[in-house]
């Protein structure tokens, strides 16, 4: 005799069964203070749960929890419940659990019971940190489905139900018709082989001997096609071997398909469809006013108030909310464990009271409490970080231990993950524009890198990737800019990214809100107060408010921060005492008169970003150094009076756990749904994708999406800032991106096992994906790798030619290579690169993880020398080829023909290799020197000081721009330093290069 489905049962076999085990496990009187756990109460199958990332799952089997092997995860037997416990390691070190009791159509009551009594312990043995969920056979949560891509499909039988576990002859296929339903997760269910349970709402799947059809009705979703034809593929792995053929039947099409007609065939011949009915879920209404019930020993009590507020929660007591389709009990820290197994009993009884067996039963502890559960109160208080309970997670352990297992570990976190590096490659081209009023106007190249806090800007950032050229358009809002222009911006970046065909990535930034992969494009980045725009200028004349734009030869306080020389920035802040901090390191100037001032707990790389700084806001200009507490009187005069000011550092926004969310966007209305364990394969091309990583968030979208919806991309993911769905107090002026399908950066990758020929494949979800399970074989590209980019809007690239990277003066307004500073130039001189960007210091490792070579280009000219190529191999990747100096051709004498002084020479002591069947020339150390020319002992040719000086009437060609001191012969080298090259050597750099400012050869 069948069992009473858990749906049916009574309230007396429930209630008796935790009757029987309170009088097992009565624990003793505990003070309010503390969480009121008896460590006799916890099933030592639970000792080590929860201590790693993963899945594990128990089996009810004579009312006790029993371990389920890992290769036996996601079979599920209709007569058997089940608990399931996924941690999840989080990037602030911590572990999220989530428990889940699946109860089987056929189980018996007393293994239900036991399930959710056994999934109260597990949680209390976790020290109440976990989220539990009631699952009902045939009614899942998305959430659980996630588990076990793509679907389960429970067999029939159990082990104390009183069926046997069905045992399928290897030799005999059963023919099986299953219904699926779900856009996002499958729910799958075996129905009839029968006409009968078709229908034009829904996909079914045929299951035979030598092909499974999978047949689509009419009403189907293309999403929901494509999402069922990973079940297809999973069936045809499972029952076939991965060997049979795979037929798709669409709903109207009648005897002329062969598909189609060998599939009506095993029904009989084809007639018409019935109309699907659609009863209403538990007869609930959609705006099911919610209703808070305080549960208390013997019976639940409403509780009156006019809107939901936390503070009608007691920590105490036991709470349910019914919210309808889900009823959330909420369990206060300090309640008993028999207190919290009362509350769940309250709670299905609620459901059989109401005939509600598929509304969802959601547990949770204070402190933990989901957002969906949050955003049913009124201003819930901002979430703190929960206290885990660890007296009771230590009693636990040593119940454990005295038992005889090996509790250790039971308090361990998991460890801490580091924050990402820079996912963007550092040697692309670099535009920027200013926006003035409507339009836009292009910044020189040694403007490029300034920006002004009351001004918008436009930047186009292209560079190699991994699937050929790849651009970045972002726009830049000042603190203080006015909303017309960046509404000009916003509407100039649209045009751009129009014109190259929605090819290039969009991010919306604010100032004091960029994203880590920002500062390294720029590099050198300083940002003065004021604006130089006309809209600021017209905005703030017309409110008569005082211009505090920046001026060289007024008061200027700069924080100088970053984390290397291609990362660092200057941030003017308001000239006072307070803007100070002791974990950064100041500029402060008035005039000709400046300081640096050096925090205490500032680090050697801050201190050296700050000299480097000083060659880009006050060059040619000695600085008096301050240590923190040993200012002088003239400095604190400066900053109007000495005050306090803070010391710790400024926090900037940290990545936490990505989410992902399929957006809906109608009518201004932006409804969103989250995907639990996302893959690329849940992103459709159709939909448009949000992931939030909270210091971020992406706005993918796919091909298929309408054009209309796609134009309003930047106003959903502004919207969804705006929604905080996760309700993490997410900022309005949080980075956003717009990504096109086939145009996905590594920094948006990297949080998927990314295949790029799956985005660059055409046709909608379900032909794609047809495609790959008829052919058997990998996605492959049905376009050519993207083009390079190419900008139609007027402006010269960042890479300056040869007469922007020749230093003529020492002025602020003088050309600079992507505005690093000239000392930065000379440190990076012994490791110049001739191909890299700007012929200086190449990227470091940390920013180009994903090279995919560390060998150089065969078809590239050689490096200038063997040493230093085998040094930058490790760091530079391919991109476009530049002649180096080695192989140029000297300045051409104005006697002889064009075509013969453009030849190039070859290098002196250079030997042929031979690589890939071509010749290459593999040069020494030597620079070029020209027939005749004198050469010092480096080999190096040898210029008078007249000609190496910056501002020389007649300047050496082809020399190295930040070693010109190196040409000096060594006589007129130790009359002009004062010493040998060999003590200059010696020197730290940023000695070398005040000397070098000094003699007008830096």
């Amino acid at each position: 005799m069948a069992a009473a489905p858990p749906g049916s049962a009574t309230k007396h076999t429930f209630s008796s069964l935790l009757k029987q085990k309170s009088l097992r496990t009565s624990p003793p009187p505990k003070s309010r203070a503390t969480m009121a756990i008896s460590v006799r109460e916890v099933d030592p199958a639970f000792q080590g749960a929860g201590q790693k990332d993963g899945l594990e799952i128990w089996r009810i089997e004579k009312l006790q929890a029993v371990p389920v092997p890992k290769e036996s995860h996601g079979k599920f037997f209709t007569g058997d419940s089940y608990i399931i416990l996924k941690t999840t390691a989080l990037k602030n070190g911590s572990f999220r659990q989530d428990i889940h009791y699946w109860l089987g159509k056929d189980t018996s009551q007393d293994e239900a019971g036991t399930a959710a009594i056994k999934t109260v312990e597990l949680d209390a043995a976790l020290g109440g940190r976990g989220v539990q969920y009631r699952e009902l056979q045939g009614n899942e949560t998305e959430k659980f489905l996630s588990y076990f891509k793509p679907c389960i499909i429970p067999e029939e039988g159990g082990l104390a139900s009183g069926f046997r576990h069905a045992e399928v002859n290897a030799r005999e296929h059963v023919t099986r018709l299953f219904v699926c339903r779900g856009k996002h997760t499958v729910h799958v269910k075996e129905v009839p082989f029968a006409r009968s349970s078709l229908n034009h709402e829904d996909i079914f799947i045929l299951d035979t001997e030598s092909k499974i059809f999978q047949f689509n009705g009419s009403n189907s979703s293309i999403q929901e096609r494509a999402k069922t034809l990973e079940v297809v593929q999973y069936l045809k792995d499972i029952n076939h071997e991965g060997k049979c053929d795979v037929a798709a039947v669409e709903d109207g099409k009648l005897m002329a398909d062969a598909d189609a007609g060998e599939f009506w065939g095993l029904f009989g011949g084809f007639a018409p469809l019935p109309r699907k009915t659609f009863p209403e879920l538990n007869g609930i209404d959609s705006a099911f006013p919610p209703k808070l019930l305080c549960v208390n020993k013997v019976q639940t009590v409403s509780v009156d108030c006019d809107c939901l507020t936390k503070a009608l929660l007691d920590s105490t007591k036991c709470y349910i909310l019914d919210c309808g389709s889900e009823i959330y009990v909420w369990m206060g820290r300090e309640t008993a464990l028999e207190d919290r197994k009362r509350a769940g009993l309250a709670a299905e009884e609620l459901l059989r009271e109401g005939n509600r067996p598929k509304s969802h039963i959601i547990r949770l502890m204070e402190g933990f409490e989901t957002a969906i559960f949050r955003s049913k109160f009124n201003k819930w208080p901002k979430k703190a970080e929960a206290v885990v309970s660890d007296e009771s997670r230590g009693k636990v352990a040593a119940l454990l231990k005295r038992q005889g297992f090996n509790a250790k570990g039971i308090t361990k976190a998991a460890p801490v993950k580091e924050e990402p590096l820079p996912q963007i490659d550092c040697t692309g081209n670099l535009q920027v524009w200013r926006v003035n009023d409507s339009e836009k106007t292009f910044l020189s190249f040694s403007e490029q890198c300034k920006f002004y806090s009351g001004d918008c800007y436009i930047f186009q950032y292209s560079y190699p990737g991994d699937d050929g050229e790849e651009c970045l358009i972002g726009t830049w809002f000042g603190k203080k800019s006015i909303q017309e222009e960046r509404t000009a911006a916003t509407s100039l970046a649209n045009t751009m990214i129009e014109s190259l065909k929605f090819q290039a990535v969009l991010v919306r930034l604010y100032e004091g809100k960029e994203p880590i992969e920002f500062f390294p494009i720029f590099q050198n980045l300083v940002i003065f107060k004021g604006g130089a725009s006309t809209g600021y200028k017209k905005f703030v004349s017309e409110n008569g408010i005082q211009d505090d734009t920046y001026s060289e030869n007024g008061v200027g306080l700069f924080r100088v921060q970053g984390s290397g020389p291609d990362n660092m920035q200057a941030i003017q802040v308001d000239t006072a005492a307070p803007s100070l901090n002791s974990s950064y390191c100041y500029i402060l100037h008035d005039g000709d008169t400046v300081f640096t001032w050096i925090g205490n707990l500032s680090s050697s790389v801050d201190q050296d970003l700050a000299e480097r700084q000083l060659d880009v806001i006050k060059p040619n200009l000695q600085s008096r150094m301050l240590k923190e507490g040993s200012e002088y009187d003239q400095f604190w005069k400066l900053l109007g009076i000495k005050s306090e000011y803070p010391s710790q550092k400024i926090a900037r926004d940290q990545e936490s756990d990505a989410h992902l969310f399929c957006c809906t966007f109608s009518k201004g209305v932006l409804k969103v749904r989250e995907i639990f364990n996302f893959t690329q394969d849940d992103m459709m091309t159709e939909d448009i994708f949000i992931l939030d990583c909270h210091s971020c968030v992406f706005v993918w979208v796919g091909q298929h999406v309408d054009t209309k919806i796609q134009a309003h991309a930047l106003s959903i993911g502004e919207k969804f800032l705006e929604l905080d769905i996760l309700m993490e107090n997410l900022a309005r002026e949080t980075p956003v991106y717009v990504i096109n399908e086939g145009s996905e950066p590594q920094y948006f990758t990297r949080f998927f096992t990314w295949d790029s020929a799956k985005s660059a494949m055409r046709g909608n979800s379900f032909e794609r994906r047809l495609s790959v399970l008829k052919d058997g074989v990998k996605p492959r590209r049905d376009k050519p790798k993207r083009r390079p980019i190419t900008s139609s809007h007027a402006g010269r690239s960042s890479v300056p030619d040869k007469s922007q990277r020749r230093s003529t003066s020492f002025s602020p307004d003088r050309v600079r290579v992507r505005g690093r500073s000239p000392a930065f130039n000379a440190l990076a001189a012994n490791f110049e690169n001739s191909n890299a960007r700007n012929l200086s210091t190449p990227p470091p490792v940390a920013t180009k993880p994903f090279s995919k070579s560390s060998s150089p280009d065969p078809v590239k000219p050689p490096q200038r020398a063997a040493s230093i190529a085998a040094m930058s191999a490790s760091f530079e990747r391919p991109r476009q080829t530049l002649i180096p100096k080695s192989i140029k051709a000297t300045s051409p004498d104005v006697n002889k023909p064009q075509s013969e002084a453009s030849k190039p020479k070859p290098e002196v002591n250079a030997t042929p290799t031979v690589k890939d069947g071509q010749t290459a020339v593999t040069p020494t150390i030597r620079e070029d020197v020209k027939e005749g020319q004198p050469e010092d002992e480096e080999g190096l040719p040898i210029y008078p000081y007249d000609r190496l000086r910056t501002s020389s009437t007649n300047p050496a060609a082809d020399i190295d721009q930040s070693r010109r001191e190196t040409y000096l012969s060594s006589a007129e080298f130790r009359e002009k330093f004062g010493m040998t090259k060999e003590a200059f050597a010696k020197l730290p750099k940023w000695k070398q290069n005040r000397l070098k400012i000094a003699l007008q050869l830096f």
